[in-house]
């Protein structure tokens, strides 16, 4: 039997999420052999037969229609993402994927205007495939110090945020609850391999990442689609010690693939003088580094 496919995955997840009284189906009895819902419990509920249901499943079904998708969505209680996500997934399913060679993710000079303009708050620049593209300085100093700064220049070595935080121990110390920042990076992959179901790049970190982290393997089975758009994080940092911020991400108009992550501070708070510390810290180590080898 071949692979049910990303849409078939994700159906069978988010079936298996519901319980029979979640949907108001009441006490079906003790004995049950499937985790959650049965496929005819939740083809009986969206209204359609259980052969076509399973035909979905099962990746042998690709066509679909919105009426359809809409009353699946209904009964697995999808929320907002997730029903965005079975709508990417099904219309990837009606078309075969054509092999495209991957274009090098370049940063407009508007973006790094942009990236210029902020340069008081911690603020970094990643690709679709949460490649790091750019940083500014305290962003490069906040989120990944130990790292070569000039890194995001080199197509070929840049640093990857998902990458970094299931690989790299550096990043895994620096968050207080690495696991919720970890479910919020792996959310937001799922809607990028929905978005951009042939990508082999894409396909290839979800794939080093399988390989390389149990955790990742957990949190990439259980499907859940959110996306990163607005959290609060405490940081334990190397320099500066105990930070939270909060990372918000900003689309770029002339990149939709592209996201503007800044972390900012309440006013006045002790996380403010810390960065407005590690702010300092990184001049002089800047000035220093200038300085060497210069004679006077």
């Amino acid at each position: 039997m071949s692979a049910p496919g990303p849409l078939g995955a994700f159906l069978q997840a988010r079936r298996a999420r519901l319980r029979p009284e979640d949907v108001g189906l009441g006490d079906l009895g003790p004995r049950r052999r499937v985790a959650g819902l049965r496929r005819e419990e939740l083809a009986q509920l969206a209204g359609v037969s259980v052969s076509y249901y399973a035909r979905l499943e099962q990746g042998l079904s690709r066509g679909a229609s919105a009426e359809v998708l809409d009353a699946i969505a209904r009964a697995l209680l999808l929320d907002v993402h997730e029903r965005e996500h079975l709508d990417r997934l099904a219309g990837a399913a009606r078309h075969a994927p054509r092999p495209r060679r991957p274009r090098p993710e370049k940063l407009a000079d508007e973006t790094r205007d942009l990236l210029r303009a902020v340069e008081g708050v911690p603020a970094i620049v990643l690709g679709r495939r949460t490649d790091v593209l750019a940083w500014n300085a305290l962003g490069h100093a906040l989120l990944a110090g130990h790292l070569d700064p000039a890194g995001p220049d080199d197509q070929g070595r840049r640093p990857n945020m998902s990458r970094m935080l299931f690989l790299d121990p550096h990043c895994r110390e620096l968050y207080a609850n690495w696991t919720r920042k970890a479910r919020a990076v792996v959310g937001n992959l799922r809607i990028a391999v929905g978005r951009h179901p042939d990508d082999p790049l894409l396909a290839a970190l979800i794939g080093e990442l399988t390989m390389k982290s149990p955790e990742f393997v957990a949190m990439w089975a259980d499907h859940r689609v959110a996306p990163c758009d607005a959290a609060s994080y405490e940081l334990h940092h190397p320099v500066v010690g105990t930070v939270t911020v909060t990372q918000q991400t900003l689309s770029v108009a002339r990149s939709p693939d592209q996201a503007l992550i800044v972390c900012t501070t309440p006013a006045g708070s002790p996380s403010e003088e810390a960065l407005g510390l590690l702010r300092q810290v990184s001049a002089d180590r800047a000035s220093h580094a200038n300085g060497v080898g210069v004679s006077t």
